[in-house]
């Protein structure tokens, strides 16, 4: 039985600001360095046998700071990048708000019906979310695995193990920083230990 260990990276400067990443990249915050960390902590005791990241940045960084000086093999695969969201990527929500208001309001509330301005559907993502599962399940018949991804790739994925449409994507967890879901594949069954937990993190500062 293999048993995955999923994360999406730590919170970045562009998460602070609001602006759509995708495939471009923006380094991490302070607090996601530290909440990356207290993730490492959690996971400490965990003999992963790989660890599955998307290329970017922020997600390399996250690994890293996950993984601390053990020694764990990463494989690279683009299949677990970030939905490629076109020309927003670098945009502020507030400007896509102004010069997108149908597109962006069908990428939150009908992701079925989200056509895509240069970039990805979410439908084209669950595709390289089944060929991820694919590759795992085909170089790995048991052990613990951990994946580092973002949050489009982790709600897709749990499309997968849900057995649910494009249009429940964003049903219920909010996928927070360095949240961890756990998922158990048995061959072509899915068994869901935990989705979207953060009990490891430390409470968002407060200004005075």
């Amino acid at each position: 039985m293999i048993k995955l260990y999923i994360a999406r990276h730590g919170e970045t400067s562009w998460n602070t600001e609001k602006r759509m990443q995708g495939w471009l990249d923006s380094d991490l915050t302070d607090y996601g360095i530290k909440n990356a960390e207290s993730l490492g902590v959690r996971l400490k005791e965990i003999e992963f046998e790989v660890i599955y990241s998307s290329p970017s940045g922020r997600t390399k960084s996250t690994a890293e700071l996950v993984i601390g000086g053990r020694e764990i093999p990463i494989i690279f695969d683009n299949q677990l990048r970030e939905m490629n969201l076109g020309s927003w990527e670098g945009q502020t929500l507030d400007t896509i708000k102004e010069t997108n208001p149908i597109e962006i309001d069908h990428f939150w509330n009908a992701p079925d019906l989200f056509v895509p301005v240069g970039g990805e559907s979410f439908i084209e993502v669950r595709e390289r979310a089944l060929e991820i599962l694919r590759r795992i399940k085909n170089d790995h018949k048991s052990g613990n695995i951990l994946v580092v991804t973002h949050t489009v790739m982790i709600k897709a994925l749990f499309t997968v193990f849900k057995d649910s449409s494009i249009d429940q994507l964003w049903g219920p967890p909010y996928i927070h920083d360095t949240s961890l879901s756990v998922v158990e594949i048995d061959q072509e069954q899915y068994r869901i230990i935990l989705e979207g937990d953060i009990s490891h993190k430390t409470p968002v500062p407060v200004n005075p």
